[in-house]
């Protein structure tokens, strides 16, 4: 698929950052600090500052200490940064489960307690259909501080001086979001060092940034079919989302059978949203305790386990295609490294969803547990590694940074949202012989083939 390449517009940049104005109530309050206790349990809709909390006192901090090559000789010579889009609005679908629970709400609940009455006389359903996902002020920030801080992270790199000379390279999905967060990123660095006369350019990718779409076997094995998801359609009717809407029947004083799993679900979206995009705790908040946003947290979980993680195989090798772009990527790099020469794609930013991000670190082997998430064995996965609230906020990334550390000798570290990672397999060292990581992956190197995964084999029966 054919690339479009457009240029960073200010006039653009700031009809997004009006879109995250214009709509009632939508004012950041970033010296509010009253965090919901549920908070870290908000899943895909969580706030990245609860994946790294020092962001919460200082949101530009950076540790390079954490970067630890073997020797003070290794320099810095190739990065690639998978993002996933800013904070943004809901999607249709939540709107409407949102307006819904808020009509029963209105209607229905009683009782004297503070909160429900702010709900009831205070709140408006402010969040519109014509919102649909669009980035929010917020969502803007979001990629313009994460620039200053992968820039000062890796200085030789995300530099003045590179980005001038056209050695960072930006491509996006064609979503009105992520097109807007590689704008603001772009605009973190104009920004930071003033740049004024110089525009860069930016490519809409759908082919690597959206390639669950192009997916024929995901789309239809997965994506399109509703038995995909039967764990969770399974759990959603179990004895733990079952407690959770009879909680939040009792609190809201209504029959047992007027809040549905969806209302629950929309309940929780509501407090994670007023949290993300406003930063207030908001009354809705006060429907849940931290059980209850265990177990929410652990259906969509479940969600993103069979339909885009472990689930089925087709998930992660749907992003074959970006796999390869990635080591495409980093074996240029070595080899222009090699010969001498300038690397001449020193930085690529590629900014998607986290569609995206999942099935890539799921084919990685990162965020593997032992056991499969089922609909059955939620008590026993308190302590499971794949949880998205860690993996996915927004803003997610994986860094993937290739360093010359002399003699011939290139490594790789993987960082995910900013934190070192070891590659799964590969426990002995964070920062891996590059040769060594090409030789863990050799099979999916070998093979891994979109057009040969994602086709759609007739059943012969």
């Amino acid at each position: 698929m054919r690339a479009i390449t457009w240029k960073i517009s200010l006039a653009y940049l700031t009809t997004i950052v009006c879109f995250g104005c214009c709509y009632r109530n939508d004012v950041e309050q970033e010296d509010n600090l009253n965090i919901p206790a549920i908070a870290k349990y908000f899943s895909t809709k969580g706030r990245y500052e609860e994946v790294n909390p020092y962001l919460i006192k200082d949101i530009l901090a950076v540790n390079r200490s954490i970067l630890q090559p073997p020797s003070a000789q290794c320099r810095e010579i190739h990065l690639t940064a998978i993002i996933r889009h800013g904070t943004r609005y809901p999607t249709v679908k939540n709107v409407k489960k949102m307006q819904k629970l808020h009509e029963l709400v209105k209607s229905s609940a009683s009782g004297k307690e503070s909160w429900l009455r702010e709900i009831q006389t205070q709140w408006t359903m402010w969040y519109t259909e014509d919102m649909d996902g669009r980035l929010v002020q917020k969502g803007v920030k979001d990629h313009k501080h994460l620039a200053v801080r992968l820039s000062k992270l890796f200085p030789s790199l995300i530099s003045e001086e590179k980005l001038r000379d056209g050695f960072i390279k930006f491509m996006t999905s064609s979503k009105h979001r992520c097109v807007n967060s590689t704008l603001s990123f772009k605009a973190g660095l104009t920004e930071l060092w003033a740049i004024k006369d110089q525009e860069f350019d930016h490519a809409e990718n759908d082919a690597l940034m959206r390639f669950f779409d192009h997916c024929t076997r995901f789309v239809e094995e997965v994506n399109d079919n509703p038995s995909a998801l039967s764990e969770l359609d399974k759990f959603k009717k179990g004895p733990e989302m079952r407690r959770v809407q009879q909680k939040i029947a009792d609190r809201l004083k209504v029959p047992y059978n007027t809040v549905s799993d969806d209302m629950a679900e929309a309940a929780f979206y509501l407090c994670a949203y007023e949290f993300a995009i406003k930063t207030i705790n908001s009354p809705w908040c006060q429907l849940f305790d931290e059980v209850d946003a265990q177990v929410l947290e652990y259906a969509n979980d479940l969600k993103q386990f069979w339909k885009r993680g472990y689930g089925y195989d087709i998930n992660s090798k749907s992003s074959c295609i970006l796999f390869h772009d990635v080591f495409s990527r980093l074996d240029n790099a070595a080899v222009e490294n090699k010969l001498g020469k300038q690397v001449t794609e020193a930085v690529t930013i590629q900014v998607g969803h986290a569609e995206t991000l999942l099935p890539l670190l799921t084919l990685l082997g990162f965020s593997k547990d032992n056991d499969t998430l089922t609909s059955t064995n939620y008590a026993t996965q308190a302590q499971r590694t794949f949880r998205t609230s860690h993996m996915l906020p927004y803003a997610a990334n994986l860094l993937l940074v290739l360093y010359d550390c002399g003699g011939g000798d290139l490594r790789l570290q993987p960082l995910l949202n900013e934190k070192p990672v070891t590659f799964p397999g590969l426990t002995e060292a964070s920062m891996p012989l590059y040769q060594e990581v090409r030789e863990h992956y050799r099979e999916l190197l070998k093979g891994c083939d979109f057009e040969t995964e994602c086709q759609l084999f007739e059943s012969t029966t």
